[in-house]
C-alpha cells in the first residue's frame, strides 16, 4: 500500500523522515533494550528525550531564557481554562474573536471574569482577520487572547496586536514552527502538537516566567502552570511518546530543512502555488480574503456542494486524502503543515486542474 498525501487538518501529515526513525527504534532505542513507549518517565534516558526536546524546541524557536517550557496533556482546549486561572488576576482580558476556537476560549475565560471583545469577523463566517483599533483596547486588561492561525477558517494574522504592556497570549496550534516568530512579543504561547509538531496528546506551553504564581486558589493542581514548572513538566506521566515524536520533528526541522528561516521558504512556496491556481481557475474559488491567509490552511469552494462532494471522493481514490472542509465551513480545506512535500501540492493542483476540465 502506497502512502497518500494527507491533508488533514489534525492529527496530521508528519515527515517521513521522523516515521522512518521512529520505526527503526520502536522496539529499541539506542542501548535501552526497549521502547520509549514502555520506558519510564523517571528513567535516566527518558531524562535525557524530554530535556533533549526542550532544548532543541528553545534552539529551534530561539525562546529567551526567561521563559518556561512545559510539556502537557489536555489538549490546546485545557488551555482555554488553565490560561484565565492562572493569568487573570483582575478580571478582565482583551480578546480578538476570528473563529471557533477563540470562541471556546472566550466561553471559558468569561467564567472567571469579563471579556472584552475588541473586535470580530463572524459576520462574515470567520473568512478575514479584522482590523484592531487600539483605543478600543483596555490597557488595564490582564492579558489580550488571539488564536493566530485559524485552523477551520483559513485566516492567519500576519502583525500582532500592539499590546503595550497588557501580556499576548496567543494559540499557535496550527502554525507553531512554520516560521521564524519573536517569543519575546508574547506572555504565553501554545500549541496543540498534532499539526506541526507531532502526534496527538501533547500540548506545548511557552510561558513568560513573571506571568507565574499568580493563580486563583480554587485552581486544581493540575491546572496550575506552577505545579509543571516546579516538576520539570514530570508531576505526572507525561505524554511520552508524543514527547519523544517532537523531538524527533525538531531534529528534522534543524538537520534536515535547515531552521526555521528555511521552513517559511518551503512554505510560503507551497501557499503560493495552491493560491495562485485557485485565484486563476474558474472552478474553484479561494474563501479567505488576501490579506488574511494562512500558510497552513487552505479552505476552497466550487459553489456547488454536489460538485464539492464530488471532488473530494475522487481526490481521496486519486490519493489526496482528508480534503473534506469543516463541517461549520463546508466545501474543501488543504491543510499543508511543514510535513506536507511540495509533490504532495503540485498533485493536489494537477488533480483540481483535471478535475476542473473534465467537469
Amino acid at each position: 500500500m502506497n502512502r497518500v498525501y494527507n491533508f488533514s487538518a489534525g492529527p496530521s501529515v508528519l515527515p517521513e523522515a521522523v516515521l522512518k526513525r521512529a520505526q527503526e527504534e520502536m522496539l529499541c532505542y539506542g542501548d535501552s533494550g526497549m521502547s520509549v513507549m514502555e520506558m519510564s518517565h523517571r528513567s535516566k534516558v527518558y531524562e535525557s528525550i524530554i530535556n533533549g526536546a526542550e532544548s532543541l524546541l528553545r534552539e529551534v524557536m530561539n525562546i529567551p531564557d526567561n521563559y518556561k517550557v512545559l510539556f502537557l496533556q489536555g489538549g490546546a482546549s485545557s488551555q482555554f481554562a488553565m490560561i484565565p486561572l492562572n493569568l487573570m488576576r483582575k478580571g478582565k482580558i482583551d480578546l480578538v474573536l476570528t473563529g471557533q476556537w477563540a470562541k471556546k476560549a472566550k466561553a471559558e475565560a468569561s467564567r472567571y471574569g469579563e471579556v472584552n471583545v475588541v473586535a470580530s469577523s463572524e459576520d462574515k463566517t470567520f473568512s478575514y482577520i479584522p482590523e484592531l483599533d487600539s483605543s478600543k483596547f483596555n490597557p488595564d486588561a490582564d492579558y489580550f487572547y488571539i488564536c493566530e492561525n485559524n485552523t477551520i477558517y483559513g485566516t492567519k494574522f500576519h502583525k500582532l496586536p500592539e499590546t503595550g504592556n497588557v501580556p499576548l497570549i496567543s494559540d499557535l496550534s496550527s502554525c507553531i514552527l512554520s516560521e521564524p516568530i519573536d517569543v519575546s512579543k508574547y506572555g504565553l504561547i501554545f500549541a496543540g502538537a498534532q499539526k506541526n509538531m507531532g502526534p496527538a496528546g501533547l500540548t506545548v506551553v511557552i510561558v513568560r516566567e513573571d506571568l507565574l504564581g499568580y493563580c486563583k486558589d480554587f485552581t486544581p493542581t493540575m491546572f496550575k502552570y506552577s505545579t509543571h514548572v516546579e516538576n520539570g513538566s514530570m508531576f505526572n506521566t507525561p505524554p511520552t511518546y508524543a514527547i519523544y515524536i517532537c523531538k524527533l520533528v525538531l531534529e528534522w526541522i534543524k538537520n534536515d530543512i535547515g531552521g526555521l528561516e528555511k521552513m517559511k521558504e518551503i512554505n510560503e512556496k507551497k501557499a503560493k502555488m495552491l493560491y495562485d491556481f485557485l485565484d486563476s481557475s474558474s472552478m474553484f474559488k479561494a474563501t479567505v480574503s488576501p490579506e488574511s491567509r494562512s500558510l497552513m490552511n487552505v479552505p476552497f469552494v466550487t459553489g456547488n456542494e454536489e460538485l464539492d462532494a464530488k471532488f473530494v471522493k475522487e481526490a481521496a481514490a486519486a490519493g489526496l486524502v482528508n480534503l473534506k472542509g469543516h463541517r461549520s465551513v463546508g466545501g474543501m480545506r488543504a491543510s499543508i503543515y511543514n510535513a506536507m512535500p511540495v509533490e504532495g501540492v503540485e498533485k493536489l493542483i494537477a488533480f483540481m486542474a483535471d478535475f476542473e476540465k473534465n467537469n
